[in-house]
């Protein structure tokens, strides 16, 4: 595979997994460990590939390592579920260290209008219209049912990795 045709065949690899990690979040409120395995396994070739040093690679590795722990933290006080850190953690390597903050920033909008949303669909008002649909839209709708959160780390993931181009 020529440097080129990673560098174009990869960031789609990225893009699909979280996007696939959001969807399966907000139908089944879980994400599967082979994403945020996949997306962690994909990147030290992709990086390679794409001409980053061994150096770098394993800085943002230990990078991930960090976002891993800080998402266990978060887990263990109930702010996120296990799948979240994970995809965290995975997502992390692929933004790298410059993009980390904009990941946070654009997470943590994509967060807040994502309970904005939740707040709407589980109003008195639209609650009924989405008992009408599919189980996971109802389960959406149900007051006190928890966010499916990978949708806001996907989407923080997907333009943090626009704005930092680590591997482009």
């Amino acid at each position: 595979m020529t440097p080129e045709l990673a560098k174009s065949l990869f960031p789609l690899v990225f893009a699909a997994l979280v996007i696939l990690a959001a969807l399966r979040d907000l139908a089944s409120f879980t994400i599967p460990n082979w994403i945020s395995a996949a997306l962690a396994l994909a990147f030290g070739p992709a990086a390679f590939l794409c001409g980053a040093s061994l150096a770098s690679i394993g800085a943002s590795f230990a990078l991930g390592a960090g976002v891993l722990a800080a998402g266990a933290g978060m887990f263990a006080i109930g702010w996120v579920g296990g799948g979240d850190a994970k995809l965290l953690a995975a997502s992390s390597l692929w933004v790298g260290l410059k993009g980390l903050a904009a990941f946070a920033a654009f997470t943590g909008l994509a967060g807040g209008a994502l309970a904005l949303m939740l707040l709407a669909v589980r109003s008195a008002w639209l609650r009924p219209l989405a008992a009408t649909g599919p189980a996971w839209a109802q389960r959406l709708a149900t007051p006190g049912e928890a966010a499916p959160y990978g949708v806001a780390i996907a989407f923080g993931a997907l333009a943090a990795f626009c704005v930092a181009h680590p591997l482009i």
